[in-house]
């Protein structure tokens, strides 16, 4: 465990550390699970044919144990939820069609599914697919009678000037324009699926008063607790790799000594 009572950094077995927490304990959740895929194709990174074998920790292991995984962690996350808390999860086809369904079948109560469309996203280098330019999300409450929280104006009155989508003063919508993570936002290192910061703040700003204590139980490089900590939220975050902790610590302690004022 690192950094002090307002920001913990856990470096192990998401489950077992998530184990270890009283129930009900957070505000809201934000996870970015594996999305299972590794050495089974290739992308694009920067112009360049990769492959897209991130780790052992992103391995497909079937559809079946992939399913069973996912519906593992999103049962103990229910459990760690406050009564009136809520859960987004971040996922591309690869993951989120079967989170969905485990999270019914857990009995979350879906609000929305959220696009984030990228703008700049990479192109299609083999030619024989559509150009990905979207990552989906859903946003869910713990339960259908649950409360959920929602700042309403900060989302019609807020300031988005990097989104084309969002016209000013109008409700906002469920197609997000928010461009790629900047090469700024990788000043301390690099993680292979990082998500730009303005998301994850657009995000907390959405779901959560100021002092709401967060989770990322697969933290990566941290950009929930960067987003977290710019935004007078607190945090929890976890992850099995020591570098993306590190990386992770790095930048929420940037993020503390160099907030805005809002």
């Amino acid at each position: 465990m690192k950094m002090d009572d307002v920001f913990k950094l856990y470096n192990g077995d998401s489950f077992e550390i998530l184990k270890s927490f009283e129930d009900e304990s957070f505000d809201m959740i934000f996870v970015d699970p594996p999305y299972l895929i590794s050495s089974v194709g290739t992308s694009c990174q920067s112009g360049r044919l990769v492959s897209i074998n991130k780790g052992a920790w992103d391995k497909c292991n079937g559809v079946e144990a992939n399913f069973e995984f996912h519906k593992k962690w999103l049962a103990e996350c229910r459990r760690l939820l406050k009564p009136d808390g809520a859960i987004w999860v971040s996922g591309t086809y690869h993951s989120l069609h079967p989170c969905g369904f485990a999270m019914q079948l857990l009995g979350y109560h879906i609000l929305n599914d959220v696009i984030w469309f990228k703008p700049n996203a990479s192109p299609n280098l083999s030619c024989k697919y559509f150009t990905a330019s979207h990552e989906s999300l859903i946003w869910a409450r713990k339960s259908k009678k649950a409360k959920h929280y929602f700042d309403y104006h900060a989302m019609k009155d807020g300031n988005f000037p990097k989104d084309t989508l969002k016209k000013p003063h109008c409700q906002m919508r469920t197609v997000w324009s928010i461009p790629a993570t900047p090469p700024e936002e990788k000043k301390f290192g690099r993680h292979p699926t990082q998500k730009p910061l303005a998301l994850l703040e657009r995000i907390i700003l959405a779901s959560t008063p100021k002092g709401a204590l967060i989770l990322d139980p697969f933290m990566g490089s941290g950009t929930t607790g960067v987003a977290a900590a710019r935004l007078d939220r607190r945090f929890v975050g976890i992850d099995n790799c020591p570098e993306y902790v590190s990386l992770a610590e790095k930048r929420i302690k940037d993020a503390l000594n160099n907030k805005p004022i809002l």
